[in-house]
């Protein structure tokens, strides 16, 4: 599905087509896991005046309200500038915004994916915002943060980067990825981390994401950019969908195995299982 990265390059490729345009329409076709909460011509008129995200969401901002994009397992976002004539909807096309400037498409085969309207000014206020972890590319994620929101978790290390509530955004890919660059086990205990390895465990987090974002995210079954292009990332992945295959650090062959359901991908001389904390009165 798409994660932090995708839905980062999906923002920064929309910004300078939507940023300032005027909402002329807003059609909506086969129900997205979640309503609208509000008449789609109540917004014909309004200005967007900034794009954002949290977590895995795009947030459409404007003089009254948010609109909150999610996509889903499968979804994309296309633009069509005005000077160019949109196709018909596709079967898998749900949304259109129409704007004076263009029109803005979501297509999600599986319909997982959402379009809210959250009214008022503190978008981060709405149920799917307010228990999200902080954010892994902004400087106050650190080693320190991190160990504050494992305090106390006794659970696997990777099944937690999952959860959205210790860091937001990270998914599958992304955390396999991340745990590799920091040498650590994902079966992991979150309480066997050490202040050190919280450290090197935030650093590689952001330099995995970062490093996403920069070859344009993962393009593993529907994910697009903007304008039809695809992400790279997968490409360049160290463990992620490896499974048998050498180790690109010391050959030995990648192991998976399935975590609260999910497939984990890891290498098992290179990422070691952390011992448990000595006690202070073990020391």
């Amino acid at each position: 599905m798409p994660e932090l990265p995708e839905v980062e390059v999906t923002r920064l490729g929309l910004e300078p087509a939507l940023l300032g345009t005027r909402i002329t329409a807003l059609r909506l076709g086969k129900p997205l896991r979640w309503p609208l909460n509000i008449d789609p011509s109540a917004l014909v008129g309004l200005h967007i005046t900034a794009l954002q995200r949290r977590g895995k969401y795009l947030l459409l901002q404007t003089s009254s309200g948010t609109l909150i994009v999610h996509l889903g397992m499968s979804g994309s976002l296309r633009w069509t500038p005005a000077q160019h004539s949109a196709a018909p909807l596709s079967p898998h096309e749900h949304v259109e915004l129409q704007t004076d400037r263009g029109v803005l498409r979501l297509r999600d085969p599986r319909r997982f994916g959402a379009l809210l309207w959250h009214a008022g000014a503190d978008v981060q206020t709405h149920p799917l915002l307010r228990t999200l972890g902080p954010e892994p590319l902004l400087t106050d994620f650190d080693g320190t943060a991190l160990c504050r929101a494992l305090h106390g978790r006794s659970a696997a290390i990777k099944p937690l980067l999952l959860s959205q509530h210790i860091v937001a955004g990270i998914g599958n890919i992304y955390a396999c990825e991340a745990l590799f660059r920091a040498q650590i086990d994902p079966r992991t205990p979150a309480a066997h981390l050490r202040p050190a390895d919280c450290q090197r465990l935030a650093t590689a987090v952001r330099a995995t994401l970062q490093q996403a974002v920069a070859l344009g995210g993962s393009s593993l079954r529907d994910f697009a950019h903007t304008d039809g292009e695809l992400g790279y990332f997968q490409m360049q992945a160290q463990v992620y969908g490896r499974a048998g295959l050498p180790c690109r650090l010391c050959a030995t062959p990648i192991e998976q195995i399935v975590q609260g359901q999910r497939s984990t991908y890891f290498c098992p001389k290179c990422q070691k299982v952390l011992k448990a904390k000595a006690r202070a009165g073990n020391r």
